[in-house]
């Protein structure tokens, strides 16, 4: 059984202007994304600056959102690292704290073989018991999980249940779907992809774009599961120029900017990320007054 189906929010993680993680904005923002219909929350990964945190704020940061969603939708806790040691210990603490599956990037920098992957992910299986999913993202880690390896995972490992896949190859998340008759959870790492990796028997997407539009993103999703796929590829494409706009640097820099243009303070970017360029920045503010947003 999948952990979830439709829009998970890869969530942003809110800092004060000293740098110290803002509570306060964090329960305002998870609650603002279970009001927007969103059908789980990613705590911790790629766009909540994880990699910037302490090993004690990130394992603060899973345990607060755990605790705020009172399991009313599930927390999914990023937990990947490039030392296996560091991803056992931050999956344990994870599913101590209460979260409901995790999020596990593939080692970076590291680059692994395949037998490296394979045993990385399920020496971090083992020592849990939740559900996990893997994270393809090559263009970050330097690393592509093969659709032989997530299938050998995830037939071969109880707890592996499928990944997100952001490599934004459909020939290879097709043969991932061939390999295990379907019996995988792929869900979108992409906002522009959703409705395709939908097609192919996906089950949603762990969204960026659903910081700034969560009843937005988890309609795209509501409507191809209802059976309105035309609808779906509409509210697809009318999203894509604030989905282009929102990449137009390295996420999180600019979702970031856009909840603050949006008045929700999540604050500033913890270094090396900096402030968006100040043209980037006016595109941004045209593509959500035009997507309705702002």
């Amino acid at each position: 059984m999948a952990i979830f189906e439709g829009a998970g929010v890869a969530l942003v993680t809110p800092f004060k202007e000293n740098g110290e993680v803002n509570y306060e904005k964090l329960e305002e923002l998870v609650e603002e994304q279970i009001a927007g219909g969103t059908d789980s929350i990613i705590a911790c990964g790629t766009t909540g600056e994880a990699s910037t945190m302490t090993h004690e704020e990130h394992v603060s940061v899973i345990k607060y959102v755990c605790e705020v969603t009172d399991k009313r939708i599930p927390v999914i806790a990023g937990t990947g690292s490039n030392c296996t040691d560091t991803a056992i210990y931050l999956s344990r603490e994870a599913e101590k704290c209460g979260a409901d599956g995790l999020l596990l990037v593939s080692p970076y920098y590291n680059k692994a073989t395949q037998k490296g992957l394979k045993i990385h992910f399920k020496a971090v299986a083992d020592n849990v018991k939740i559900p996990i999913l893997l994270y393809n993202v090559p263009s970050r880690t330097g690393v592509d999980i093969k659709a032989e390896t997530i299938a050998d995972l995830c037939k071969n490992v109880s707890n592996i249940l499928g990944v997100k896949e952001a490599s934004g190859n459909f020939c290879a998340i097709a043969d991932l779907m061939y390999l295990t008759d379907g019996n995988v959870d792929v869900y979108s790492g992409n906002d522009n992809q959703i409705v395709p990796i939908l097609s192919l028997g996906g089950k949603g997407v762990i969204s960026v774009l659903s910081n700034v539009a969560p009843s937005q993103t988890h309609q795209i999703c509501q409507a191809y599961f209802d059976g309105d796929v035309k609808l779906s590829a509409k509210l697809q494409i009318d999203a894509i120029p604030l989905i282009n706009a929102l990449f137009c640097e390295v996420n999180p820099i600019p979702v970031k900017a856009a909840l603050n243009l949006m008045g929700k303070n999540a604050g500033p970017l913890r270094l090396p990320l900096t402030e968006m360029e100040e043209n980037n920045q006016v595109c941004l503010k045209k593509a959500m007054m035009e997507y309705g947003i702002l």
